[in-house]
């Protein structure tokens, strides 16, 4: 058996050659491809780049914006059997650069922007070996590969074999985003890749019959692969709480497209935009929101704006294993999210089929292998670890974090996500926090998601950040708010969030607050708080404001 992931592509292109399968921004228009065209264009890339020297089991690095050539490109190269890098440009340049120096690309494949970028930070591209440049560069660097030229060629339509590849070769290195330390190169083998494709055709049933609209390029793979045709919003994917509102819902309504995935951030500027225009999206029938924690106002406001009979899903995961479980807004708002507001933790839901999650005892040691006696029991909080086909077994050229991340079992890999959690009564999963966001006081171990619960609950807050100050063991906890009104008189806020403090036995060791104006957040999702950046923000103004005090004094 063949489990090239790129199988798929010829695959749905035999069994709907002329339905459509992607539709995206072209010149100052929208352009169309079919499912034939879009496998024609990957057969007709594969052929060029293997007469440009691209092998089987080459390191491909990636800098192509979602497009028609994004998509084949991909397909292309797993069809090669070569081994594709997906690095979000957004972290920054210090990042990347160290992400692609750590996984050694061969072969660069990029538009002329991503050139000039090489050329000015060569040492991380030293191994690159075979440079090629997508759409127009005014032949700066060399010939170049767009889609145009593919379907003008006399070779367009010329079939390109899909490479054989065994379960646990590997396919792709996706790198974390980073919000809890440097970003990690996560493997993905074909069988990982398989095993998502399974869980989303299955779980969420996503199939031909559907139209994407996907938020996050990555997506738009997925949707190939099922079947489902692909709308590419106009939007800068780096930037997602950036969304123009007006154009993401005019080409929902315009394609009529039936589902989404995308983070909270997109969908809280959408979801606002729609009330108070009047507005709905008469077509969609699912929308998938991940990326961090969805409030329960966001939800509702999702759900004022959709048909009746439509659903929004919230899976939980990680790049390194995803999705692992899942729960619906209508269980989380009529059940879990009042739960949620009086700092229980928010609950994600019950591990998918083939997903087995259970909560061990927090260590912030190496773990070698698997024993029973981690286990703690339901209700107690703890991390959280998973075990299943979408988890993946190793970071790359990363041997540190593999020990802190990976617990082995005979043949299988437990993957330590770095959450903190526990498991209900109905087997249902809570979080709490980040592990390395936990505060640890003279008294007590606080968790910022059940914490921070508390104070969202106060009209002017946005949202929150616990932070800890000092050596774990003997932190200060502090409490960072982001307000909705910049203008809003501090001095009577931080006043009402000590009695909300006082009030509540989790957050009552609280005594100091900041306002912050505008949080540090994650480039994938813009959803995640960089809780260490404001940690070392809080620890300035809190220095600042005891040397003024003492000078007073």
């Amino acid at each position: 058996m063949n489990h090239n992931i790129a199988q798929t592509l010829p695959d749905i292109a035999k069994a709907y050659p002329l339905r459509t399968g992607l539709i995206c921004k072209a010149g100052k228009g929208y352009r169309s491809w079919t499912f034939k065209e879009m496998n024609n264009t990957a057969d007709w890339f594969a052929n060029r780049l293997t007469e440009r020297g691209v092998k089987r089991g080459d390191r491909v690095m990636i800098m192509v914006k979602p497009s028609l050539e994004f998509i084949t490109l991909t397909f292309a190269l797993f069809k090669i059997g070569a081994i594709i890098i997906l690095i979000d440009p957004g972290m920054g340049y210090r990042n990347l650069l160290q992400c692609i120096g750590q996984v050694k690309p061969e072969v660069f494949i990029g538009i002329a922007r991503a050139h000039l970028f090489k050329l000015v930070f060569p040492g991380p591209f030293r191994t690159v070996r075979i440079s090629v440049c997508v759409g127009s560069a005014f032949a700066l660097f060399g010939p170049s590969l767009t889609s145009e030229k593919a379907a003008r060629s006399s070779s367009y339509g010329t079939p390109f074999p899909t490479a054989e590849m065994q379960a646990d070769d590997l396919a792709a290195i996706l790198f974390t985003t980073g919000s809890t330390g440097p970003p990690k190169g996560v493997r993905y083998e074909h069988s990982v890749f398989q095993a998502q494709l399974k869980l989303i055709r299955d779980y969420y049933r996503i199939g031909p019959d559907d139209i994407d609209q996907p938020a996050f390029p990555l997506f738009a793979l997925f949707s190939t692969g099922l079947g489902a045709c692909s709308v590419i919003p106009e939007m800068n994917a780096a930037k997602p709480a950036e969304v123009n509102p007006a154009k993401f819902i005019e080409t929902i309504n315009t394609n009529r497209v039936t589902y989404s995935f995308g983070s909270p951030a997109i969908w809280n500027v959408v979801s606002r935009y729609c009330i108070e225009q009047g507005l709905t999206l008469p077509s969609v029938k699912k929308i998938l929101m991940a990326g961090a924690p969805v409030p329960g106002a966001l939800l509702a406001r999702t759900v004022a704006i959709l048909p009746d009979d439509a659903e929004i899903h919230t899976p939980y995961g990680a790049t390194e294993s995803l999705p692992i479980a899942s729960i619906t807004a209508r269980e989380i708002l009529a059940d879990t999210w009042k739960e949620t507001r009086k700092g229980k933790g928010v609950c994600v839901g019950k591990p998918l089929p083939s997903i087995t999650i259970k909560i061990i005892a927090i260590a912030d040691r190496a773990i070698p292998k698997w024993d029973d006696s981690l286990l703690l029991a339901e209700y107690e909080t703890g991390e959280i670890v998973v075990k299943g086909p979408v988890v993946t077994r190793g970071y790359d050229n990363n041997d540190r974090e593999n020990r802190l991340a990976k617990i082995a079992q005979g043949d299988e890999t437990w993957h330590r996500m770095g959450d903190l959690g526990y498991v209900d009564g109905k087997g249902r999963v809570w979080f709490c926090g980040r592990k390395g966001h936990r505060v640890i006081t003279p008294a007590s171990t606080m968790y910022t998601i059940c914490c921070e619960a508390v104070f969202n609950e106060h009209p002017a807050v946005f949202r929150s950040a616990l932070v800890g100050i000092g050596p774990a063991g003997s932190q200060v906890p502090v409490l960072i708010v982001q307000l909705h009104d910049k203008n809003m008189r501090q001095e009577t806020l931080v006043a009402e969030l000590l009695e909300i403090a006082l009030h509540n036995e989790l957050t009552r060791s609280i005594e100091n607050f900041l306002v912050h104006p505008d949080f540090p957040v994650d480039i994938r999702h813009n959803a995640k708080i960089f809780r260490e950046k404001l940690a070392l923000w809080a620890a300035r103004k809190l220095a600042a404001k005891g040397s003024s005090s003492e000078e007073q004094a």
